[in-house]
C-alpha cells in the first residue's frame, strides 16, 4: 500500500505534537507531586528587623565610601547631615 506524502507529513507532525503534549502533562503532574511533598512548613512569626539608624556605623560607612571615591582621606571632609531620599 502506498501512502501519500501529505499523510506521512501529517502523521509525523501529529506524532511529534502528541509526544510534546504527553511530556508537558508528565512534567506538570510531577511538579504537582513534588510541590506537595516538598511543601515548606508554615512560617513562624518573627520580630521585624530593625531599620538602620543614622548612627555612627552608617555615617562611617558613607564617609568611607565617599573618601574611596574621591581618593582622599576620611579626615579631608566633614559630613554635616544625611537625608533619606
Amino acid at each position: 500500500m502506498e501512502y501519500s506524502d501529505l499523510f506521512v507529513v501529517l502523521m509525523g507532525v501529529g506524532t511529534v505534537f502528541f509526544g510534546l503534549i504527553c511530556l508537558i502533562a508528565l512534567v506538570w503532574v510531577m511538579g504537582k507531586l513534588f510541590r506537595s511533598v516538598d511543601a515548606p512548613p508554615p512560617a513562624r512569626e518573627t520580630a521585624p528587623k530593625a531599620a538602620p539608624s543614622n548612627g555612627g556605623e552608617v555615617v562611617a560607612a558613607i564617609s568611607a565610601a565617599i573618601a574611596e571615591e574621591l581618593g582622599t582621606d576620611v579626615s579631608a571632609f566633614r559630613i554635616v547631615s544625611i537625608k533619606k531620599l
